[in-house]
């Protein structure tokens, strides 16, 4: 598959058709610009994820675990090993230690793995998978593995689909919230909520549906922020407020209370922006935008150590670190050549 083919491919996977332009400045929020130095991290190049990296995540020792498009690397603060090296060459895209300290992988088209530090099991449609095509990967409070529209209970998988109620059959579980509420997300669909009862697609004032939402957060205050087609949004219960007009692709929610995401400024640009957590509730936040680039930036993660982690695809392939001061990339100087 030639250059242009290849990231034209991934695009498509990873962002809505549908998904409108927006302008390089935006209105609706107050930005900002630290100022950041960047440097490059001398690291093994053959253990260095160096393609898309669509995923992030902190293993409960404090390894940071990373869902690349060549392999899931873990990261111990000195150096990276690819733990699916014997894997033959699937495209991860996302990666979960579960409460038994377990590992999962889900993959593009090749279903999911599961490994327990020994060996590697792998499931596919023939095993009750609904599709091999798994984007996404969440444990709710039971201890159920979710990989889209299909639930692990640790024996066997059961396919949800609209037969069980569902508003349809390419769903995601995004958030399990405090109350117990579940929230999906559909791929190119509307956004809906599952309260034990109902099934609920959540639309704002104007009677709109939210579209082809990917990140869901619940905050320490209980609000709910998710980005979809366009913007940032906050649900705080009773109201939806658009807070943004950036993109909205990956959230997190820092200890300090700062809210980033990653996310579209226009159809060439996307950045890395953090909202203040003292102006969230303003009707115009104060958002700095850390960097930018193209043709996507990724998943984010919040480490121990409070350095924000991020992921990238094209120019801004690999995997990234902010300690507040520098970015660290972390290919090899051969790499980026």
């Amino acid at each position: 598959m030639t250059k242009p083919v290849y990231v034209c491919t991934l695009l498509m996977l990873v962002f809505c058709a549908s998904c409108k332009g927006k302008d390089k400045t935006d209105l609706s929020t107050d930005l900002s610009k630290d100022t950041i130095k960047s440097e490059t991290k001398d690291t093994v190049t053959s253990r260095v994820p160096n393609s898309m990296v669509r995923n992030i995540k902190q293993a409960r020792n404090g390894d940071i675990l990373i869902a690349s498009w060549k392999g899931v690397f873990r990261y111990d603060g000195k150096s990276f090993t690819n733990i699916t090296s014997n894997i033959p060459s699937p495209s991860f895209w996302d990666v979960l230690e579960d409460r038994k300290g377990n590992l999962w992988f889900a993959t593009r088209d090749s279903g999911v793995y599961y490994y327990d530090g020994k060996s590697f099991q792998h499931f596919t449609t023939k095993d009750g998978l609904a599709s091999n095509q798994a984007l996404h990967i969440y444990e709710d409070k039971t201890g159920n593995i979710w990989f889209g529209a299909s639930r692990y209970d640790g024996k066997s998988f059961r396919n949800l689909t609209t037969k069980d109620g569902f508003p349809s059959n390419s769903i995601r579980l995004l958030l399990e919230d405090k109350t117990g509420k579940l929230w999906f997300g559909a791929q190119g669909e509307n956004m809906f909520v599952y309260d034990g009862k109902t099934f609920t697609v959540l639309k704002n004032k104007d009677g709109k549906a939210f579209n082809n939402v990917w990140s869901i957060i619940e905050d320490k205050k209980g609000s709910i922020w998710f980005g979809d087609v366009d913007g940032l949004w906050r649900y705080d219960g009773r109201t939806f407020t658009k807070v943004s007009q950036r993109g909205a692709y990956a959230i997190i929610e820092d200890k300090k209370g700062n809210i980033w995401t990653t996310g579209e400024v226009n159809p060439q640009v996307w950045a890395l922006s953090r909202y203040d957590a003292k102006s969230l509730y303003d009707k115009v936040p104060t958002v700095t935008e850390i960097v930018s680039g193209g043709p996507a930036l990724l998943g984010i993660l919040e480490a121990n150590d409070g350095s924000i982690w991020f992921g990238g695809l094209g120019a801004m392939s690999g995997v990234y670190r902010y300690d507040g001061k520098t970015i660290t990339d972390f290919k090899s100087k051969e790499d980026q050549k």
